[in-house]
């Protein structure tokens, strides 16, 4: 689930308070970099231990698919009727030390190391190198079919972007909610535009998010 965001509340564009706000362990790609959306975007899956035809050297590799699933996750093909979505980048390691996940990223699975048991081959596991292991990592997801939380207003998805509506969380924290107003909360402030420092916002900017990566300003305006 989107973790909540560090904002700076500003009038006639200047700053009157700063939050530091706390992320939650599984808050997107990398910390800061997203908000609460409707439905979870953090998910844990375990790799599986035999390869089967069909299927990458890489378990869930870039541009295969995984299962549905709520707590835990298989690789299937994409063409089967249980595919849910697509791999559209895939890094080893922890998400908070990691690279950002693309910006319309739907959910993060995150994927835990696996090693062979004794007298299992390495041959028939799902690895990298032929050791039979599989390192910890984790894989940004799209759905295969509409809605996308990920998408611009779309309420969810583990970063927030441009067109991404926000509420008041208390606080001093704001999470993020669909624009059409469909969510459980009403949307508040919209992000129209990112930047690289907050005097580059709009004058009609009345909060600052910061989104992560190359433009970590996030300037929002009431809706």
């Amino acid at each position: 689930m989107r973790g909540a965001r560090r904002v700076r509340r500003v009038r006639t564009g200047v700053l009157v308070a700063a939050v530091a706000l706390a992320v939650t362990a599984l808050s997107g790609c990398q910390a800061w970099s997203g908000g609460v959306g409707e439905e979870p975007e953090e998910r844990t899956t375990t790799t599986a231990p035999t390869r089967q035809s069909g299927y990458g050297t890489v378990f869930l590799g870039v541009d295969e698919c995984s299962s549905f699933g709520t707590t835990s996750f298989t690789e299937v093909p994409c063409a089967s009727e249980r595919a849910a979505a697509r791999v559209v980048a895939r890094h080893d390691g922890r998400v908070a030390q990691g690279p950002l996940c693309p910006p319309t990223t739907d959910f993060v699975l995150h994927i835990s190391e696996s090693r062979p048991s004794s007298g299992e081959s390495a041959e028939s596991t799902e690895d990298e190198d032929g050791d039979g292991s599989v390192p910890q990592g984790y894989a940004c997801m799209r759905k295969l079919q509409p809605p996308h939380p990920g998408d611009p207003g779309g309420g969810g998805g583990p970063r927030t972007i441009v067109g991404d509506c926000v509420y008041a969380a208390g606080r001093g924290e704001v999470r993020e909610t669909a624009c059409d107003g469909n969510g459980k909360h009403a949307p508040e402030y919209q992000v129209t535009a990112a930047v690289g420092r907050k005097p580059q916002c709009p004058a009609a900017t009345d909060l600052y998010v910061r989104l992560g990566g190359d433009r970590p300003v996030g300037c929002a305006e009431p809706v």
